[in-house]
C-alpha cells in the first residue's frame, strides 16, 4: 500500500480546498468513532496513523464522486469515513505482514506498540467501518464495500505466494494490484455515485476511473522504486528488489530473460541470495529489455482509461480536478 507524496501535490490540495467543509465533518466522525470506552489503546494506535499526515485521498474521492453526481445528503460523510477506516485497517495489517519500520516517515504502529496491537486494532477499525456503512441504509453500498474489503485481503494473500515466484506473470501482478490498491480506489468513487443515486452509466464510469487510477498509481510507484529520487519518494532505490517483491518491471525482464539471466533472478529473488552489485545488474537487465519503458507505457494506458471514464461525468470543477490527479500521478515519472 502506498501514498501520494506529501509535497507539490496540487490536485489533492485543490480537492482538499473544494471539499474542506465536508472533510472537517469526516475527520470529526472518524475521531468520534475511533474512540473506545474499554480499550484506550485503540484510539492511541488509531490516532498515531490517522493524524500522521496522510493525504486522505480515498475519502476525498468518495466525497468528490457524490458531489459530482449532485448528492446533497449527509451519508457521503459516513462513506468517506468508512473508506478511511478500511484503508487504515489495511495499513495496520500491512505493516505487520511487511515487517515495516516506517510509515509516512514515522515509526509504524507495530514498532511503537506491537504486532498484536496492530492486528487487533485493525480488526476493530474494520468492524467500525461496517457499522458506518450500515447507517447509510443502502444494501448496495454495503455490497460494494464488503466486496472491496474481500478483494483487498485476497490481493494481500495472493502477493504472499506471487512475490517471489518467478512464474508470476503480468496477469497475476494485475490481480494483486487490483486487490491491494485499486479495489479501494474503485469502491471509494463508486459508492459516491451510488449514494447519490446517479445513473448506472455514471456509477460504472466512477468505478472505472477509480480502478484505472489505482492501477496507474501502483505501476508508477513500482517504477519509482528503481528510478525515483529517494528525497522525493521517501524510499530507497531498489527496496522492492531487496525485499524480493516482484513488480511489473522485474516481471517484464524475467519474461524476456535468457537462461543466464533467469539464473540471476532465481538466485536473487527466488532464493534471496543477494550480493553487492546485484541491484545495479537487475536495473541494467530491466533497462536492456525495455521493461521500464513498457511499464511506463502501461501506466499511461491506464491513465487514458481513467481519463476517458470522466467523459461520462457531468461538467463540474471536480471533474477537472479528478483529471488533473491522473496527470499528477503520471508526471511523477518525469
Amino acid at each position: 500500500m502506498h501514498h501520494l507524496p506529501q509535497t507539490g501535490s496540487k490536485p489533492q490540495d485543490h480537492l482538499s480546498e473544494h471539499l474542506s467543509v465536508k472533510m472537517a465533518k469526516v475527520n470529526a466522525l472518524i475521531k468520534s468513532r475511533m474512540a473506545s470506552k474499554h480499550a484506550p489503546r485503540i484510539p492511541e494506535v488509531t490516532a498515531h496513523l490517522v493524524d500522521s499526515g496522510g493525504k486522505r485521498l480515498r475519502p476525498m474521492l468518495t466525497l468528490a464522486a457524490a458531489e459530482l453526481c449532485g448528492y446533497d445528503g449527509i451519508f457521503d460523510v459516513h462513506l468517506a469515513a468508512t473508506v478511511e477506516f478500511i484503508h487504515t485497517a489495511t495499513l495496520l495489517h500491512d505493516d505487520v505482514v511487511d515487517e515495516s519500520a516506517q510509515r509516512r516517515g514515522r515509526p509504524t504502529a507495530n514498532l511503537l506498540w506491537d504486532n498484536k496491537s496492530s492486528v487487533l486494532v485493525g480488526d476493530y477499525l474494520f468492524a467500525r467501518s461496517f457499522q458506518l456503512m450500515v447507517e447509510t441504509g443502502s444494501i448496495e453500498v454495503l455490497d460494494i464495500l464488503a466486496d472491496a474489503s474481500a478483494q483487498i485481503a485476497e490481493g494481500e494473500v495472493l502477493q504472499l505466494t506471487a512475490a517471489q515466484n518467478l512464474a508470476t506473470d503480468e496477469a497475476t501482478y494485475l490481480q494483486v494490484v487490483r486487490g491491494k490498491t485499486a479495489a479501494l480506489f474503485a469502491a471509494a468513487t463508486k459508492v459516491g455515485g451510488v449514494i447519490a443515486q446517479a445513473p448506472k452509466l455514471q456509477i460504472e464510469a466512477l468505478y472505472t476511473y477509480g480502478d484505472a487510477l489505482g492501477v496507474t498509481f501502483q505501476i508508477v510507484d513500482d517504477l519509482l522504486d528503481f528510478q525515483g529520487d529517494p528525497t522525493v519518494t521517501g524510499k530507497n532505490i531498489g527496496d522492492d528488489f531487496r525485499e524480493r517483491k516482484l513488480t511489473l518491471p522485474m516481471i517484464k525482464a524475467i519474461e524476456a530473460a535468457d537462461q543466464t539471466q533467469r539464473a540471476f533472478w532465481h538466485r536473487t529473488i527466488r532464493n534471496g541470495q543477494q550480493e553487492k552489485g546485484d541491484l545495479e545488474h537487475a536495473i541494467a537487465l530491466m533497462a536492456a529489455h525495455g521493461a521500464f519503458e513498457s511499464a511506463r507505457s502501461d501506466a499511461q494506458d491506464y491513465g487514458m482509461i481513467a481519463r476517458s471514464a470522466l467523459h461520462d461525468m457531468p461538467e463540474h470543477p471536480l471533474r477537472e480536478i479528478l483529471g488533473d490527479l491522473i496527470d499528477y500521478v503520471l508526471n511523477r515519472l518525469h
